[in-house]
């Protein structure tokens, strides 16, 4: 095999503890792609209302993100050790971008970005999110 010809991808992967579908839903629509999910079937989990996506899976030519209801013992923890990094080609599709990803938020993000080579912002679902340009 050529080593030349192997490609690394990557991906990411977030736990969203119950709401995994609508929030892949909102990423199908800032970055299209294609949805995949896979449940427990028709058996609801104690503390859910829903039943869990085990794995569901957003593919899209920008990004891949995969996600999960499924949330370790200590529970879903909010850091900010982590954000996720894109690069834009442009200004305006990271204006284009910002927008989509802060739909539905409270806290309206400052408008005064045009010339920061990176902006951050943390959307509905309380990703944080680093684009750069």
């Amino acid at each position: 095999m050529d080593k030349h010809n192997n490609k690394i991808s990557s991906a990411v992967f977030i736990t969203f503890s119950g709401n995994c579908i609508k929030a892949l839903k909102f990423y199908q629509s800032c970055f299209g792609g294609t949805l995949q999910f896979e449940t427990f079937g028709k058996e609801l989990l104690q503390g859910y209302t829903e039943t869990p996506v085990v794995s569901g899976s957003l593919i899209s030519d920008g990004i891949i993100i995969h996600g999960s209801d499924l949330v370790h013992e200590e529970g879903r923890k909010i850091g900010n050790y982590m954000s996720i990094f894109l690069h834009c080609k442009t200004r305006d599709d990271r204006k284009a971008l910002i927008e989509k990803l802060e739909f539905n938020k409270k806290h309206v993000f400052d408008k005064n970005y045009d010339d920061q080579k990176l902006v951050e912002l943390t959307d509905a679902f309380d990703v944080r999110w680093l684009l750069g340009i």
